[in-house]
């Protein structure tokens, strides 16, 4: 198993009891895959260099996890196809 780092952006203006949802579905999504979620940080709102669909802060959350290599292409599917995330990064760290 590879060890991924991964931090997405999600809509400030969401509500706190939705961005657990979301933490949640996504460390669900990995442990249904069949890897394991090792820590899992919420940095908060934080201010972006530049404005993404029209916002000028985001919710940041950095995960960290392992699992096989086909993962984090569907994860990132998943990302793709929500719209309350506005940017997001997978990164392998190496050993």
């Amino acid at each position: 198993m590879n060890k991924y780092e991964s931090i997405y952006i999600l809509r400030p203006t969401m509500e706190e009891e939705a961005i657990k949802a979301m933490v949640e579905r996504f460390t669900n999504l990995i442990t249904a895959e069949g890897g394991q979620v090792e820590t899992v940080e919420e940095w908060g709102k934080r201010r972006l260099a530049y404005p993404i669909k029209k916002f000028r802060e985001g919710y940041y959350i950095q995960m960290n996890f392992s699992a096989d290599s086909e993962l984090p292409r569907e994860l990132e599917r998943n990302y793709r196809i929500t719209d309350d995330v506005i940017r997001y990064i997978i990164v392998r760290e190496d050993d």
